[in-house]
């Protein structure tokens, strides 16, 4: 048990102070030539499907969010009728 938890201990060790950092790759100028590109979208449409699903979802609670507002006011605007 002793000797699991001291090699865990070593490598830890090594991995944190030996290792190069991980260089990643620069993403910008291909989001630039991406969004730059005139294809007749509009820029919140460029991102792909991701951004299609999120217009969507967006208009969705909007569209329903107006329309409870509107439920909302014309249920406090007119009185209850009491028998």
């Amino acid at each position: 048990m002793f000797r699991h938890l001291r090699t865990l201990q070593q490598i830890s060790r090594r991995t944190l102070s030996s290792s190069a950092p991980r260089q990643l790759e620069n993403k910008v100028p291909h989001k630039q030539k991406l969004f730059q590109n005139d294809n007749g979208l509009p820029v919140h449409l460029k991102g792909g499907t991701p951004d299609a699903v999120l217009y969507v979802i967006t208009m969705a609670l909007t569209v329903f969010g107006c329309g409870y507002v509107v439920y909302a006011l014309v249920d406090a605007a007119l009185p209850k009728k009491k028998d």
